[in-house]
């Protein structure tokens, strides 16, 4: 993991808010490197970056196609498998503005300009997170934790109109999301997204191991 240069304070304060949403026992068995990435207060306008790599990636036809719809929206999934064993880049930057953090992931692809994905993750609504990922589209999340780690699993999608949050119906919604921050001790972790339909099974399967420096 390398840090932009900052004003020290950054890096001495304590960030409770993905504590908070998982509760003080939950967050006290996590791994002290899972406490530290996401309890790492950061002053507003500063970022974090994690360079690593994609070592899985897959997609059923119906994943394809979702994936290539999801386009129209800012390309919020990733959708060209040539990703496998490229490098991959994490920027998590403070948005104290926006109440929550940016989040922007860049895939090498074989031979061609990389993929950037960008979203905005808010410490609001009725799960205490969203995250938005473009065309007024967002995603309210449920946090879970492991042994190893905390997950984000999709609770419903909503569309924004001013300042009402329209949930989507079910039939517009691309299958139930999961991005999962799993520690995997000698400074590594994995960041996977997977997107699964009941109707057509895992549709996206994305694995990218990252280390801190």
């Amino acid at each position: 993991m390398t840090q932009m240069d900052f004003p020290p304070h950054s890096s001495m304060e304590i960030d409770n808010r993905f504590r908070d949403l998982v509760g003080q026992t939950a967050w006290a068995a996590l791994p002290h490197r899972v406490q530290h990435r996401f309890g790492h207060c950061l002053a507003d306008g500063a970022s974090v970056v994690y360079q690593g790599k994609v070592v899985a990636m897959r997609m059923n036809v119906a994943g394809r196609l979702v994936a290539q719809l999801a386009r129209l929206v800012g390309g919020p999934l990733p959708y060209d498998t040539s990703c496998l064993g490229q490098p991959a880049v994490v920027t998590v930057t403070e948005d104290r503005a926006g109440c929550g953090q940016f989040w922007v992931r860049q895939y090498g692809r074989s031979g061609r300009f990389p993929q950037v994905i960008h979203s905005s993750k808010r410490f609001t609504g009725p799960t205490g997170i969203e995250e938005y990922i473009g065309a007024g589209i967002g995603i309210t999340l449920r946090v879970s934790t492991d042994h190893s780690g905390i997950c984000f699993h999709s609770d419903h999608y909503f569309v924004q109109v001013c300042h009402r949050k329209l949930r989507l119906p079910s039939w517009l919604r691309p299958g139930t999301l999961t991005i999962a921050h799993k520690d995997l001790g000698d400074a590594r972790f994995l960041f996977s997204l997977t997107l699964h339909s009941r109707l057509f099974g895992e549709l996206i399967r994305q694995d990218a191991l990252f280390f801190d420096r």
